[in-house]
């Protein structure tokens, strides 16, 4: 492999707020500690959080590059002295806290895992932020088990279209919420028993009246007066995981129903947890999730590609919210 350059392009923000911040430009490679990898990026995952720390509300951890970017696909171009799993020229994906909107990242390499076989990089872009948080929401804090019911909002999402699908594969029913006929279409062929289109109906009576059931897990991406809603469909013993609060990080919900029903109210976030439990969750993704993957059990749904040069439309294209499933950046 030839020597690394000096610099690389990457997009950097010139400011916070809107998308005439991003600019791209040469910046120098990352340097990289024992036990990390360096990435030739091919293609970078596009995620709603990385709109957040454009406009200033989601900065990275100490330490951790401040380009946005929290996954990417590519091949290994360096490696630490520590690092024997992989080698030059490896394809992978990765986890990253930072540094993915570029043509060079360092990472960890306990966060590091090979791309499933019959994979491109478009699709093994689309794979770690997603799935390692679903694995780590829903089914190590959530518990979801086969025969249960399990209900994610924003199912036409980048998590919300991975969580349909691997709750489906592992035996439960599946019921979303989600903002057209189009998307609710979209995540019922992904495995959805039933897509409610929350602009048109109203997601406790659907599941209250038409569906005669309730929950086991939700996973609530909204917050503010979703969660006091969501607490009332679900069944006792039921888990309730936030992961994001698209309308408003503040909830009135009655303690009655979590005494009553015997609830448990969790949440998390990825991004700051120490690299051995990023480590540990991408070990259970490999052991869990990648076989299914290479079999050809489901795959990633991706909506769009940009150039890297073109990071600002894609941001455009998820502020919008009439996506179905991952924007993924494209490195040449």
């Amino acid at each position: 492999m030839s020597a690394l350059p000096s610099v690389a392009p990457a997009i950097v923000l010139t400011g916070q707020g809107g998308t005439e911040n991003m600019k791209l430009d040469n910046i120098p490679l990352p340097e990289i500690g024992p036990d990390d990898v360096m990435i030739r990026i091919r293609a970078a995952g596009v995620n709603r959080a990385d709109t957040v720390q454009r406009q200033g509300g989601y900065p990275p951890p100490p330490g951790e590059s401040e380009i946005l970017g929290l996954e990417v696909a590519g091949t290994i171009a360096a490696v630490g002295a520590n690092v024997s799993q992989y080698k030059l020229g490896d394809n992978v994906c990765a986890l990253l806290a930072g540094g993915g909107y570029a043509t060079y990242c360092r990472v960890n390499v306990a966060q590091v895992l090979p791309i499933p076989k019959g994979y491109s990089m478009v699709q093994a872009a689309a794979l770690p932020e997603v799935f390692m948080t679903v694995w780590t929401n829903v089914f190590d804090l959530g518990r979801l088990q086969a025969g249960e019911t399990f209900l994610v909002h924003g199912g036409s999402s980048g998590i919300g279209t991975a969580a349909i699908m691997l709750a489906k594969h592992r035996g439960a029913t599946v019921i979303t919420t989600a903002g057209s006929a189009e998307k609710c279409a979209a995540c019922e062929k992904l495995g959805a028993t039933r897509a409610i289109n929350y602009k048109e109906e109203d997601f406790v009576d659907v599941i209250t009246n038409e569906l005669g059931t309730n929950i086991d897990v939700v996973l609530d991406m909204v917050g503010g007066d979703y969660m006091q809603r969501n607490l009332g469909v679900m069944n006792p013993g039921g888990r309730h995981v936030s992961i994001a609060f698209l309308a408003g990080p503040m909830a009135n919900i009655s303690v009655i129903d979590i005494m009553m029903k015997r609830l448990t109210i969790t949440g998390s976030t990825l991004r700051a947890r120490p690299v051995e439990f990023k480590g540990a969750v991408a070990q259970s993704v490999r052991d869990n999730v990648w076989p299914a993957l290479e079999a050809g059990a489901f795959e990633p749904v991706i909506d769009s590609t940009f150039p890297l040069a073109q990071a600002a439309e894609a941001h455009h294209r998820i502020e919008s919210s009439v996506h179905i499933g991952k924007i993924i950046l494209t490195v040449d």
